[in-house]
């Protein structure tokens, strides 16, 4: 793996009008900044080779409508490690695709924040935070480990 995509998911609805946390929809703010998530992807010539999405109803839909903007993009796999996983989580399974060039990663924080910084910072607690449907483009220098990242572009709605 050459290249990483995170993308935290874009505004859900507040759980009390779901009920169920995996459940939540996008708003309808959310449906806009997944859409210009992958448009700002397709505007930069991003274009994952896999994608790995949270099972829960935001992210498989920030996945989808962001998806919508990138020609002969791949079907998404969904991962369920990735709901409220720590770094630790999310770096034992982006090794497990270390086989592909660019993987793009949808899920939840603060795992996501604190991923970034351990991969940049070399520290989880160094995180600076992403707001809803925000995407931080990592270039790994070798292989997938603490420190060892580059952040070369940060995007957010």
């Amino acid at each position: 793996m050459q290249e990483l995509i995170l993308l935290r998911h874009a505004e859900a609805v507040p759980i009390e009008a779901s009920g169920d946390d995996q459940q939540r929809p996008l708003s309808a703010r959310g449906e806009q900044e997944a859409q210009a998530a992958g448009l700002w992807l397709a505007g930069h010539g991003l274009r994952p080779e896999r994608v790995l999405c949270s099972p829960t109803r935001r992210t498989d839909e920030t996945t989808r409508l962001a998806l919508a903007a990138i020609d002969s993009a791949p079907v998404p796999h969904l991962a369920s490690e990735i709901y409220d996983a720590s770094p630790g989580e999310l770096l034992a399974l982006l090794d497990q695709h270390t086989d592909a060039d660019t993987v793009m990663l949808v899920g939840h924080n603060p795992g996501i924040e604190r991923l970034v910084a351990l991969l940049v910072e070399g520290r989880s607690d160094e995180f600076r935070g992403m707001p809803p449907g925000a995407l931080a483009v990592l270039h790994l220098n070798g292989s997938l480990e603490p420190g060892n990242a580059r952040l070369d572009a940060f995007w957010s709605p």
